[in-house]
């Protein structure tokens, strides 16, 4: 990366992005979500990414699920993306809010039908005591539903994370790597750092 950087950080997130999509195997939209409880702990899992504009980065989620309680708890979440093929990552920091209902019917739509139906028979996150018990879940949700509409759970839904850093890190030689910070600021312009590595 050059020094000459844009003034905003999504021109190059999306060229990341797109290369990614060109290179990664499995999953270029796949990004790691951190949140934390409330006594503060740190968790961490992989999501898929579904949307992104400068508003913010879009993945849904089982709000009753534990990443769902605590990002409702406390919205202060950071996303990672790593591309291995590309020896790059975009570190994000930001805060979460739901997504308007008719942004999370729109998505839930565009789901396999199959996909829909395990929104509603999965209690994420909590005990389970056999497969079997998923697999009835499954089933008396499939006879519920028959053929017609599946409607969006009420506690299904997607967050956008809204970012206030956002971090360019690329693999350099002899571990010199390349490191550009945004930092968003009161009036929504940003200032960018490069970082040592």
């Amino acid at each position: 990366m050059s020094d000459k950087m844009p003034a905003d950080p999504f021109p190059m997130f999306g060229e990341w992005f797109e290369e990614a999509h060109e290179t990664e195997i499995n999953d270029p939209n796949a990004v790691t979500v951190a949140s934390v409880d409330a006594e503060g702990r740190p968790s961490a899992r992989m999501v898929l990414l579904k949307g992104w504009d400068p508003q913010g980065f879009v993945f849904y989620t089982n709000f009753e699920s534990r990443k769902g309680q605590q990002i409702l708890g406390n919205p202060n979440v950071a996303l990672l993306f790593h591309w291995k093929s590309l020896q790059r990552q975009i570190r994000i920091e930001g805060t979460a809010a739901q997504v308007p209902d008719e942004e999370a019917d729109a998505y839930y739509a565009s789901r396999a039908r199959q996909s829909r139906i395990g929104a509603w028979a999965s209690k994420q996150s909590r005990p389970l005591e056999s497969r079997f018990a998923l697999e009835k879940a499954v089933a008396s949700y499939a006879a519920k539903f028959n053929i017609g509409e599946i409607p969006r759970p009420p506690h299904w839904s997607g967050f956008r994370v809204t970012p206030r850093k956002i971090e360019f890190w690329r693999d350099g030689a002899f571990r010199l790597h390349d490191r550009f910070v945004y930092d968003r600021q009161d009036d929504d312009s940003w200032t960018i750092t490069r970082l040592y590595p």
